[in-house]
This record gives C-alpha cells, sequence and structure tokens, in this order.
C-alpha cells in the first residue's frame, strides 16, 4: 500500500473543514472560500482581484461569491463615502456559515406589493341588451333553398322537387 506524507514546513494555511464538506456547496465555491481563506487580510477582494490569480474570469468568481453569499459564508457590505455616494465593497469571509438575519414577519403586505382584491368571476352586465324584434321575418320560405350538400329530405318540403322526391323515394 502506498501512503502519501505532505510535509507542511511553511506557507501554509490551516482552515476549517466544514466548507470542504458541506455538499450543499459547488467545487468552484469550495475551492473560491479555500483560496479566499488562505489569502492575506489586505489582498484586494474584489472580482477583478480574485480574477486576477485565477484562470477564471469575473463572471465564474462572481457566480462563486453568490454562491458563497447565499449559503452564508460570505458578506458583502456596500461602503459609501462622506457624502452618502458608493465607494466600494467590503467582503467578509467566514470559515464557518453564519445564519442570515431573516426579515421580521408582518401581516400587513409589504409596500412593494400591495394587496389586491379577487377578480369578479361574474360577467358584467351590458349597457345596451339585444332586444329581440317583435316582427315576423320578411323572408318568404318558398325562396329558401337548401344547401349545395343536403340530401332528398331536405329537399322535400320544397314544390318544384316534389316530383323528383317522389321518384327517388
Amino acid at each position: 500500500m502506498t501512503v502519501f506524507r505532505v510535509e507542511k514546513n511553511a506557507n501554509y494555511t490551516v482552515m476549517s473543514n466544514e466548507h470542504l464538506r458541506n455538499r450543499e456547496l459547488s467545487l468552484k465555491a469550495k475551492g473560491l472560500l479555500s483560496q479566499m481563506l488562505s489569502l492575506p487580510e489586505e489582498w484586494d477582494y474584489s472580482l477583478e482581484g480574485l480574477s486576477r490569480i485565477n484562470r477564471e474570469g469575473v463572471d465564474a468568481i462572481r457566480t462563486g461569491i453568490r454562491e458563497l453569499e447565499e449559503h452564508g459564508y460570505l458578506e458583502r457590505r456596500r461602503l459609501r463615502d462622506g457624502s452618502g455616494r458608493l465607494a466600494g465593497t467590503e467582503y467578509v469571509v467566514h470559515e464557518r456559515a453564519v445564519a442570515r438575519p431573516s426579515l421580521p414577519e408582518s401581516d400587513e403586505p409589504a409596500l412593494g406589493f400591495p394587496m389586491q382584491a379577487p377578480p369578479a368571476q361574474e360577467r358584467p352586465a351590458l349597457a345596451n341588451p339585444r332586444q329581440l324584434s317583435k316582427e315576423k321575418s320578411s323572408k318568404d320560405p318558398s325562396n329558401t333553398y337548401p344547401s349545395k350538400g343536403a340530401g332528398p329530405r331536405a329537399r322535400r318540403g320544397l314544390p318544384e322537387y316534389a316530383c323528383v322526391a317522389g321518384d327517388v323515394l
């Protein structure tokens, strides 16, 4: 049996194994967190700074950062200058996942999403309902002809087809 031993004399990192054993994290997120934990605190933890020391680009680093944020291993805080304008981003990296504070639940709806009344299920009343005509139709029944594909029964009632219908039936 072959045994590999790693000698750690200098330049190594001691970190928790929690994130490495977390099955919900992707391998990309595990590697990114391990690398971030191994870097000194004064390191440039921007997306560009992390992409400069890796093969992955800014977009791949961004997806890994989002995953770590979702699972509580990373906090991102927006920094503002004295006049209130955005000045940058501060990353806080945790070895162990930190539960994100949940928003207090209330019975009132959120301001951006007001409650709406359910839609009416009935058909609305028409402003001008149809009125039936009380006059008789002016159509003369002798002027009506059966449709083109109608058989002998449809022609039976018409006088001009009486002799033909009698012969066939």
